[in-house]
């Protein structure tokens, strides 16, 4: 049976999650076959559905960013996200869709294909061949911009936080190469693979990011970039302000959450021992450590177009857990500021001796919805656990950023409690704690869903979910369409290409 009838017969009409679910019911076999190499690069290769209709109002383009090579010369990385990025643009007009993908032609993929073994050490613990002496020493980062893939003026900016960003065409892929943003990055600056769209708290648009120069007391780099042409010569991409602030201690940050005045960071209670990384014994990731019964910090930096721009950042005690992920921010009459995010209970890595496609998910802390209220003037923070139920890669309606939700969507494990691959999208109420699911179990894996607003629509859950999901059945991918209110399926277009378990994407209009 497909991903696509099983799911919509078991969860088309589901209002709640079922207390009584038992364990998933998967196969490790399905959900590993769709770590492999994409040998691939297709170019407008016309869509049709193969179940339901395409909605003749969905205009624009999803894009989506993963790792696409993950083997060289008989030789597997040790962890999904050292692999090479590579890019799939599913483009929608007038009920039709074409798909095109492109690997990002970076410094490394390009000298890798040449040798067609590794000959870059990644950061999540792949080595070159030739053991430790070998790796010793080589601290050299393969930028392989895998993580996001946003639109920015007219670049398509394919994102690694630990380097600068890949400029590629938007509409052929094509790399044009690596952009420091007209000089405003130096060579090898961190950028951000999760930055924030504003949707309009100051006028226009805007799209909000940081760097992280990380150490025994780290910098953040806040940017404030134009998403759009404006008034007074401003273009798509123009810098509009930046501040940069430091902080004691290391700083592992992947994402952040904005409100209208401020920019929100949690600084996870991480230690991070290059030791082992410096004598090739390790990838860097695998360095880090949660501090035992450390504290981590919120970090509130005011945002330079908001109401407390120029002050110092506010600084409160963050409680144990560790977070990858937020969902929203925003702020109350009183002036709290409510953080929502997915926590885990540790750092969740996977060790030197492990086979990443033989993961043990009952080993690994499960990432749960947590919600955070922050009082600057008291310095107090008070926490309550939303759900628990296995989440990730969670969003809001994209007008909502920054401003208190109703609704939100993400990916979730198929039964109540407990850790197991993602394989259902749910969209939860936040007031009422209501939840429609739709489920791709048994052989179905889901991937982070993407929230497109219907134009014109008027409510905040009107609009399509946009998902592209590992078909174990067919060894290949889907993308399902599904409507964001009622959670129903609208349809399931059977994609011409086996893409790997990903990361980050971005839908653009028009």
């Amino acid at each position: 049976m497909s991903v696509a009838t099983t799911a919509a017969g078991s969860a088309a009409d589901a209002t709640a999650a079922d207390p009584t679910a038992q364990p998933g019911a998967y196969d490790r076999a399905d959900w590993a076959s769709a770590f492999r190499n994409v040998g691939l690069e297709l170019d407008d290769v016309p869509l049709t559905a193969a179940r339901g209709t395409i909605p003749a109002e969905l205009q624009g383009t999803l894009y989506r960013n993963g790792p696409g090579r993950l083997e060289r010369g008989g030789q597997w990385v040790h962890h999904p996200f050292d692999g090479d990025g590579m890019i799939t643009a599913l483009r929608f007009e007038g009920g039709q869709a074409t798909l095109r993908n492109r690997f990002v032609r970076t410094e490394g993929w390009q000298a890798e294909e040449q040798a067609g073994r590794f000959v870059y050490r990644g950061v999540f613990g792949t080595q070159k061949p030739g053991g430790p002496l070998a790796n010793a020493f080589d601290l050299r980062l393969k930028n392989i911009a895998n993580t996001h893939v946003v639109r920015l003026g007219d670049q398509l900016l394919a994102l690694w936080e630990a380097a600068e960003p890949h400029a590629l065409d938007p509409d052929t892929l094509e790399t044009r190469g690596l952009s420091r943003l007209d000089g405003l990055l130096k060579p090898g600056e961190a950028f951000s693979a999760h930055p924030r769209f504003d949707p309009g708290h100051h006028g226009a648009r805007r799209m909000v990011t940081f760097g992280v120069k990380a150490g025994p007391r780290s910098t953040i780099r806040l940017m404030e970039f134009a998403a759009g042409d404006g008034p007074d010569g401003v273009k798509a991409g123009d810098l509009l302000c930046e501040r940069r602030d430091s902080f004691k201690g290391f700083a592992f940050l992947h994402d952040f959450a904005i409100t209208p005045n401020w920019a929100v960071f949690l600084q996870n209670a991480i230690d991070f021992n290059p030791l082992p990384y410096v004598l090739g014994q390790q990838g860097a990731a695998q360095c880090l450590k949660s501090r035992p019964g450390g504290m981590g910090q919120f970090w509130l930096i005011p945002r330079e177009s908001g109401a407390f721009a120029g002050q110092e950042p506010q600084i409160l005690p963050a409680p144990e857990g560790f977070v990858f992920h937020h969902l929203n921010a925003f702020e109350q009459a009183d002036g709290t500021v409510v953080l929502e995010s997915i926590v885990y209970s540790d750092f969740p890595s996977i060790g030197p001796g492990t086979d990443f496609r033989e993961v043990d998910f009952e080993r690994i802390p499960e990432g749960l919805l947590e919600r955070f209220t922050l009082d600057p003037v008291a310095g107090s923070v008070s926490r309550e656990r939303l759900s628990e139920r296995t989440c990730e890669f969670a969003m809001v309606n994209p007008h909502r950023v920054g401003l208190e939700a109703r609704h939100a969507w993400m990916a979730v494990a198929e039964r109540a409690t407990g850790n197991d691959p993602l394989q259902a999208l749910i969209r939860r109420d936040l007031q009422t704690g209501e939840v429609r699911e739709w489920s791709a179990a048994p052989r179905g894996f889901v991937s982070e869903p993407v929230m497109v607003p219907r134009p014109g629509g008027t409510s905040e859950h009107d609009g399509w979910l946009l998902c592209v999901v590992w078909n174990g059945a067919r060894c290949s991918s889907d993308l399902v369409i599904l409507d964001a209110a009622s959670m129903e399926q609208v349809a399931v277009v059977e994609l011409p290409l086996a893409i790997p378990h990903g990361l980050h994407g971005s839908f653009v209009e028009g």
